[in-house]
């Protein structure tokens, strides 16, 4: 991905190192982060194997209160701001009522407006202050881990949560929380999937506006993505977690689905062709 000539976003904030006395609980254990990612994206909880990463949430410190200090130079820092501004340009091209959201960089576990998150759920969007929060170690899972190495298959990960504040800016996401009332789990989890589809089509949308502005895309770009969008589908998860593959307790979508729904909106670029909740078949 050529990003190195593209501006940097003005909208990152650099909590790297901005950790309490819990700081050396939470660090270590990366096989146990992992599994507590695959935990959450397979629609269980996080919770109990964040517990084993030091004592439960009491170990969990919450960043300091003092400002964020200036983005850090280093090459993935500079990367992750290159990308948000990327997305800044195209969906203020797209929706003339967009506003920018915030990018949170931070290690271990960070205080939001939806709580102290640890870094095991994994990179995240909180519509309660519109940020989305990222743990740099995350893109380092997404390589060694899951086996889904790139730039550009990083840039897909934050594209995909900016999709998150795409919903959030329209009502979409608003529209599903209501809708949930009164469902059951398995009915809870089908609405899960058709939002987070629906995000990964907006990461598509973005990737085809960006490359029709910029060309910022170079050989094998398009299969970095694709490939980051597959190895994260449920099936895929659940199966690397040693469980059986349960369709009603997906919350993302197969690997199948989500890879062909960023493509869709890669294909097309057209925001008005991601309705994934009318969609009959996902």
């Amino acid at each position: 991905m050529r990003w190195q000539g593209e501006r940097r976003s003005g909208n990152v904030e650099d909590r790297r190192g901005m950790r309490g006395p819990g700081r050396g609980m939470v660090g270590g254990g990366l096989g146990l982060v992992v599994v507590a990612v695959i935990v959450m994206l397979a629609g269980g909880d996080p919770s109990s194997v964040i517990g084993m990463l030091g004592g439960g949430d009491e170990s969990i410190a919450a960043p300091s209160d003092a400002p964020a200090q200036p983005l850090g130079n280093d090459e993935q820092a500079q990367f992750v701001a290159a990308v948000l501004a990327t997305t800044e340009d195209v969906w203020n091209q797209i929706l003339p009522e967009y506003r920018e959201p915030g990018l949170v960089l931070f290690d271990d576990a960070v205080a939001s407006a939806c709580g102290t998150q640890s870094a095991a759920v994994g990179p995240f969007y909180c519509p309660g202050d519109s940020k989305v929060y990222l743990d740099l170690g995350f893109f380092r899972q997404l390589e060694r881990e899951l086996g889904a190495p790139g730039d550009f298959a990083q840039a897909y990960v934050i594209a995909h949560e900016v999709g998150h504040h795409v919903q959030n800016l329209l009502g979409t996401s608003r529209q599903v929380h209501d809708a949930e009332r009164g469902l059951d789990e398995a009915e809870r989890n089908a609405l899960s999937v058709r939002l987070e589809l629906q995000a990964d089509f907006y990461a598509g949308v973005w990737a085809h506006h960006a490359q029709k502005a910029k060309d910022l895309l170079d050989q094998g770009d398009l299969e970095e993505a694709l490939r980051a969008a597959s190895r994260i589908g449920d099936d895929v998860l659940q199966k690397r977690a040693g469980g059986r593959v349960a369709p009603d307790s997906f919350t993302h979508g197969t690997a199948e689905q989500r890879a062909r729904w960023f493509r869709k909106g890669f294909e097309t670029g057209d925001v008005h062709q991601g309705d994934t909740f009318a969609a009959k078949q996902l």
